[in-house]
């Protein structure tokens, strides 16, 4: 078998054992099956299922247990499928895993470097949200507006330049995490309010490490939205 052919049985094993936690076979904090025994389930060598699992992993997924094997931690929203094929997921979450770190940073730079015309920017596109919001239908453009006018406020070409060449993939996982919100209206619009409410407030006041910890709980809290059973509260 070649490193191709590995890679898409890999994938099949992977959106597989996803499937079965999505559908409650593999209920959270269950064991798995052991390799051998996947392996035979999907007819494919263990080589195969340890690269499966180590994506599982790293997705947050399931967690090792040294001598006991792969326990389930987590499972995607049964809802999440309803807006995306079951194989970006993982996609979906390298995005998250890239953007946590990246709009983090620049939130801080931001908080460093905003003059008044950023600041008034910042609070129209906010206001825009919120806007937007009250009548029920969020809108994504106004969303990604705001982390655009963010990233705008760091005054660094590089960030610009790189959330620009990103920006499809960015927006996708906002018009996912809004469709999932949407879901729990409510209780989940008004907590996405607050957070972009306090990276607004770190960055108009000056607190770099503020709007560095605000982005950063935004964007967890977005990608944990993905997940049942896992705490957005502010």
């Amino acid at each position: 078998m070649n490193e191709a052919e590995r890679l898409t049985r890999s994938d099949e094993v992977y959106e597989g054992l996803l499937s079965a936690i999505l559908e409650g076979r593999h209920p959270r904090g269950t064991r798995l099956p052991t390799e051998a025994e996947l392996g035979r389930e999907y007819a494919v060598s263990r080589p195969v299922v340890r690269s499966a699992l180590a994506r599982l992993r790293e997705d947050g997924i399931i967690a090792s247990r040294r001598g006991s094997g792969s326990y389930v931690l987590r499972r995607p929203a049964r809802s999440v499928i309803d807006f995306v094929p079951i194989g970006s997921i993982s996609d979906i979450q390298r995005c998250y895993e890239f953007r946590l770190e990246f709009e983090s940073a620049a939130a801080a730079l931001a908080a460093e470097r905003r003059d008044e015309t950023d600041i008034a920017a910042l609070r129209a596109a906010f206001a825009r949200m919120e806007e937007s919001g009250r009548e029920g239908h969020p809108s994504v453009d106004d969303d990604a507006a705001f982390h655009a006018t963010v990233i705008a406020a760091t005054h660094n070409d590089f960030y610009v330049g790189v959330h620009a060449a990103l920006a499809p993939q960015f927006r996708f996982g906002i018009d996912l995490s809004r469709k999932l919100t949407l879901l729990q209206a409510d209780l989940r619009l008004a907590r996405v309010a607050q957070e972009h409410a306090r990276v607004l407030d770190a960055i108009c006041a000056g607190a770099a490490g503020a709007a560095r910890q605000a982005m950063r709980r935004h964007i967890e809290s977005a990608r944990n939205r993905m997940f049942e059973g896992v705490s957005t509260n502010l």
